[in-house]
């Protein structure tokens, strides 16, 4: 069994990003955008003291915190971008953005359309058959990766053979 016994977790704030925490409401602005995010995490505190987070509590919950205050001001500085590959060997997949989802046109065929909602700032850019997905909050844009790879998941056909979709290839 995990101690009780509170840790103390020291993040220094990189230049160029602003952060405020309010209670476990947080939220961090940069270059690349800004995160806001509420946690429900028991007992946990967080405050900005300088340059400095102070994130005090349990060993696994102040980690758990740490982690996604990191996250929320790499997002904020540098954001997160990944690249998905468009595969087909049976027909030709279309996809078109309108407004926050993604249409998938043609997939194995079918008639009509296929629909990936796009989650919060993330943006997603079409270059031929490469799919780009970036975004300052890590959660959306994996969220949105994931909501694509789900459209084009392939059902009552043998995936051996029907390897069409859009793929992750780097991030």
């Amino acid at each position: 069994m995990a101690s009780m016994k509170p840790v103390t977790n020291e993040i220094p704030i990189p230049a160029g990003v602003t952060l405020k925490i309010e209670e476990l409401h947080l939220t961090a602005k940069g270059a690349a955008g800004s995160v806001d995010r509420t946690y429900i995490m028991n007992h946990v505190s967080a405050k900005v003291k300088g340059s400095n987070v102070e994130v005090i509590g349990p060993l696994r919950e102040a980690n758990t915190l740490t982690s996604h205050i990191k996250n929320a001001m790499q997002g904020a500085l540098k954001g997160y971008r990944q690249k998905m590959k468009i595969v087909y060997a049976h027909f030709p997949i279309a996809p078109e953005l309108k407004g926050k989802e993604i249409m998938i046109k043609n997939f194995l065929g079918e008639k009509q359309p296929r629909k990936s909602k796009i989650v919060g700032a993330t943006k997603v850019e079409l270059k031929g058959q490469e799919v780009i997905v970036s975004g300052p909050d890590k959660e959306d844009v994996g969220q949105t990766i994931a909501n694509i790879r789900t459209a084009t998941k392939i059902r009552q056909r043998d995936s051996r053979v029907f390897q069409d979709g859009i793929y992750p290839v780097e991030g």
